[in-house]
């Protein structure tokens, strides 16, 4: 029997992909006046939001409820949207098809792929610009042995942009796993850490052959732009 960790990788970058139907992953942060969450805490929920959505019985499954929208999302561009939620809007949205993924203090809620222009009329009007966010305090060096996502230290993105990125680096790492390696990381919850690389260190990753999103540049940076690269343990030579 095979396992739905085993599920097959799609080819990331086929030639008429822009010419498919085009979805986006819809992913919303809570985020009240009040009790913002930390930056890299956001970020980190918002990648473990990806994983967690990917990782699900009803993508994994033959099936699945979510199996179609999920395979026609990964046949086009992969498009992720960050949007923004407080009270009543982040209480309509949870009640929409979805999962709430929890950090420290951030709460992150991914919904399978929609078409572009097929945005549920809860989501359609919530905020995408103005996500931005402080850290919370201190952001220590990555605990030994968990996967990092390594921001670009010369590029400047918005925390909801970078959200977007962060989610993308760890499909891209999900991908490239094995079924073992992704079942033992589904098991951890998803661990892991976003960190802003040494700008030293940049130039050595990106040529590492490691994970890297490189963005369309629909918004905010030029196209092309490398933003992320995703260092799973079990991806090093």
């Amino acid at each position: 029997m095979t396992s739905p960790f085993d599920a097959p990788v799609p080819d990331p970058a086929p030639e008429d992909r822009d010419a498919r139907p085009q979805y986006v992953l819809p992913l919303v942060v809570r985020l009240e006046r009040a009790t913002p969450p930390g930056r890299t805490d956001a970020l980190e929920t918002s990648a473990r939001a990806v994983l967690t959505l990917l990782a699900d019985p009803r993508v994994t499954e033959p099936d699945g409820e979510w199996a179609e929208r999920v395979a026609a999302w990964e046949d086009a561009r992969i498009r992720k949207v960050v949007r923004r939620a407080r009270g009543g809007e982040w209480r309509r949205a949870g009640e929409l098809p979805g999962i709430t993924v929890s950090g420290r203090e951030a709460e992150v809620r991914v919904f399978p792929p929609i078409p572009l222009d097929g945005w549920p009329k809860d989501l359609v009007k919530l905020q995408v610009s103005g996500t931005d966010l402080e850290e919370a305090g201190p952001v220590g060096a990555p605990e030994p042995g968990v996967p990092v996502l390594w921001l670009n230290p010369e590029l400047e993105m918005s925390a909801g942009k970078t959200m977007a990125q962060t989610g993308h680096a760890a499909q891209l790492a999900w991908w490239r796993l094995g079924g073992a390696q992704r079942k033992e990381w589904a098991e951890t919850g998803f661990a892991l850490a976003v960190r802003t690389a040494d700008p030293a260190a940049w130039a050595e990753l990106v040529a590492s052959g490691l994970p890297l999103v490189q963005d369309a540049g629909f918004t905010e940076i030029a196209p092309g732009s490398c933003t992320v690269v995703a260092e799973h343990p079990a991806l090093r030579g």
